[in-house]
């Protein structure tokens, strides 16, 4: 669902942008087009704005609107060249869409979809540009509901620059050392592993990862029982 919000976000933004060969004018209330994506494996169709042209490299339909066209479309319409255009930083919302659209990469897009959203509802260029406002958090549990001695989930994959939060579960005393061995080159374990144990349930550690690659770390008081997890950071 976030995925097709910020794909119309983004395309309110390329009414100015050169993207396309196909288009369709503002004074041409009866024409519109849909931009085609594959979602999840399933072909959908995304309605662009009047005068919005077809991303490059992407296939669009025309469609016949009825003059009873939805509200949402029209007050976008009617913003396009008040408040909205104003509000918006054009050039790095096409840009994020453009991200969005043509990346294989997850943390990529994930980043650019946040980016697009921001500038959408008028938030500084300047503050969607910094690293942190992308930056998501993953939480994992220590302890099972059900009482067993493993981490939940047990392998977990964040972006450079997310936080992940344990919380003290199930099964207490519990905490989260890094194994030296399996963490990236450069990486200090001692900082990014937690000294003290969590004894009360609801009680967490929060640790913050800017360097790529695997982390392998452990309970310290089950590490015997086989309370180990994998953290990977792409």
């Amino acid at each position: 669902m976030i995925f097709k919000t910020l794909v119309l976000a983004g395309l309110v933004g390329s009414a100015s942008a050169k993207l396309g060969e196909q288009k369709a004018t503002v004074e041409d209330a009866d024409m519109h087009l849909d931009l085609e994506l594959e979602i999840n494996g399933e072909r959908e169709l995304f309605p662009l704005l009047p005068g919005t042209k077809c991303p490059t490299g992407h296939h669009c339909r025309v469609r016949s609107t009825s003059p009873n066209m939805s509200p949402m479309v029209n007050s976008l319409k009617n913003n396009l060249k008040t408040s909205l255009a104003a509000a918006l930083d054009w050039n790095d919302l096409n840009s994020n869409l453009n991200t969005v659209v043509a990346s294989n990469d997850y943390c990529s897009r994930r980043a650019a979809m946040s980016r697009a959203a921001g500038l959408a509802a008028g938030v500084a260029a300047t503050t969607v540009a910094s690293p942190a406002y992308a930056a998501e958090s993953k939480d994992v549990k220590m302890g099972s509901d059900s009482g067993q001695l493993v981490f939940v989930p047990a392998k977990i994959s964040i972006c450079k620059g997310d936080s992940v939060k344990w919380t003290n579960n199930k099964g207490g005393p519990h905490n989260v050392v890094f194994d030296e061995e399996n963490i990236p080159g450069g990486v200090d374990q001692e900082k990014i592993s937690m000294d003290d144990q969590l004894g009360e349930e609801g009680d967490t550690f929060t640790m913050k990862f800017d360097t790529a690659g695997e982390y392998g770390y452990y309970c310290e008081p089950h590490r015997g029982a086989g309370m180990n997890a994998l953290l990977i950071v792409a």
